[in-house]
């Protein structure tokens, strides 16, 4: 039985899919299999994988009907042998140690359910302004507790970077469809079901951008299906048993937030905001008030949280270090949500 099983999803992969498992092929760690499933291709996608799969005994190919990738990821999963899942995509590329590095962290670290890794992207002249700086986000979170406190910010794993322990994953029903990002909504039931997820910080994976990727034309990944998913999440975590909710920020990324947070029945109470010609009005009938109204507002109720909701760049860093100088302690009294 392999130790390791990657999990690669193909859909119409014919153009990169012979670069990504040439870099599967040159991996150093011996005791793999490759679990591909072709997702109903149009092009010579099961043709690449099947002349691969006669020529590397390690990959095995499983046809389905165009269903989706959550389909095809819950189709491959149930083939998989491994106690490790790696997941890999068909248009990416594996540093020849990626698996030997992340199956020796989940044996050095048997309370971490999950190992991602820093990544690269590429071609460069595709990566843009917006992407560099998610990249750079990204790379910064490697620790458990980095990536706990940051969780609600974005999905802070790439999806094809990581390494599942097999049981976390089974314990977690798999992947499902919820309209919004499948990765995303996985990497939040397993830290509600207490799983801890760190990164070898290295690059060991190379993630090609290009205008077709799926998180770019499905509308699954669009920001207010975002905004939906962490407002659930939100609700069944930080939130429970919150007598009030404050959003820190009455702007767009504010007013778009509470409207999720509204729906889950979340009790918000009042908006916080530095624009003085926003103070002192009402955004969704609750007042916004500014920072310095803060700790005497939050001294009068019962068992407030906040959530600090700013899209604009630099802004988080400008609010940690303001609401750490008020005493208040992140991911205990606020946390950050973009």
């Amino acid at each position: 039985m392999p130790s390791i099983s990657v999990l690669l999803p193909c859909y119409n992969a014919a153009e990169t899919l012979a670069e990504c498992l040439d870099s599967l092929a040159a991996q150093t760690h011996p005791d793999f299999e490759i679990i591909a499933v072709d997702d109903g291709s149009s092009d010579a996608t099961a043709e690449i994988l099947e002349a691969s799969a006669r020529s590397d005994a390690r990959i095995r190919v499983l046809l389905q009907s165009h269903g989706g990738i959550i389909q095809a990821l819950n189709h491959g999963f149930d083939a998989c042998r491994g106690d490790y899942i790696a997941r890999m995509d068909a248009d990416d590329r594996a540093h020849p140690e990626r698996l030997a590095k992340q199956a020796a962290f989940l044996n050095e670290h048997p309370q971490v359910a999950l190992a991602s890794c820093l990544v690269r992207a590429f071609p460069p002249e595709n990566v843009r302004g917006g992407f560099r700086v998610y990249l750079e986000w990204l790379n910064s979170l490697v620790r458990p507790e980095d990536i706990r406190r940051e969780i609600f910010i974005e999905s802070p794993l790439p999806h094809p970077s990581v390494m599942i322990r097999r049981e976390w994953l089974a314990r977690c029903g798999g992947y499902r469809e919820r309209g919004w990002p499948e990765d995303y909504d996985l990497w939040l039931r397993m830290a509600q079901a207490g799983a801890a997820f760190a990164k070898v910080p290295e690059v060991l994976l190379e993630w090609r951008e290009r205008p077709e990727r799926l998180t770019r034309v499905d509308g699954r990944y669009s920001l207010e299906n975002f905004l939906r998913l962490k407002a659930h999440f939100l609700a069944r975590g930080p939130l429970q048993g919150r007598s009030e909710v404050l959003v820190w920020g009455a702007g767009m990324m504010g007013r778009r937030l509470s409207k999720h947070l509204l729906r889950e029945g979340a009790p918000l109470h009042a908006f916080v905001d530095i624009d003085p010609k926003k103070i002192g009005r009402t955004r969704r009938g609750r007042p916004v008030i500014a920072p310095q109204d803060l700790p005497a507002a939050w001294s009068a109720l019962e068992n407030p949280v906040l959530l600090a909701s700013v899209g604009a760049r630099g802004a988080r860093a400008l609010i940690r270090t303001r609401l750490a100088e008020m005493g208040f302690i992140e991911g205990q009294d606020w946390w950050g949500v973009a």
